[in-house]
């Protein structure tokens, strides 16, 4: 089991700002979060080594690289057994199409997040899926019109 990471209000502010921009210069982050630039670095070096902080990424404008199309996919499963789970995840984390993967509650066991070039490269992929994993049941889409927001950042309580 993963333990929580001992962090204070410095570090929580921190997190505020880098989950927005990564890039934020360290005497700006220092001036911010009213440490010094040195003291910065070493809470963000430690942050990284205890997986608070588990990558720095760019945030890629998809209109601007040849706007793929965003499905949400309800999975449903056949069995829930720990083998049948492990390999669908992996799976699931082994293809570059599957932006985010949920472990739900409900009608649905996963709850997929998937950008695809197109219609037909999505319905390439799901056919794989279902080649691929037996366990799956079915499967249910909704393909997004339009995007109001994207964000992984998590709301730190300051």
């Amino acid at each position: 089991m993963t333990r929580l990471a001992q962090i204070d209000g410095f570090d929580r502010k921190l997190l505020a700002i880098v989950q927005h921009d990564a890039d934020t210069p360290t005497d700006i982050l220092a001036e911010r979060v009213g440490l010094s630039a040195s003291a910065v670095l070493r809470r963000l070096k430690r942050l990284k080594a205890d997986g608070v902080i588990l990558a720095n990424v760019a945030t890629v404008d998809p209109l601007r690289v040849g706007k793929p199309t965003f499905f949400v996919v309800a999975l449903e499963i056949e069995r829930e057994r720990p083998e049948l789970l492990g390999r669908l995840r992996q799976w699931l984390n082994a293809d570059a199409h599957v932006q985010e993967v949920f472990y739900v509650t409900g009608s649905a066991d996963f709850i997929l997040i998937v950008a695809a070039p197109d219609v037909e490269s999505y319905d390439a992929l799901m056919s794989r899926l279902i080649a691929d994993n037996p366990n799956v049941r079915r499967f249910t889409t909704n393909v997004a019109l339009g995007v109001g927001k994207r964000s992984l950042a998590i709301p730190i309580d300051l």
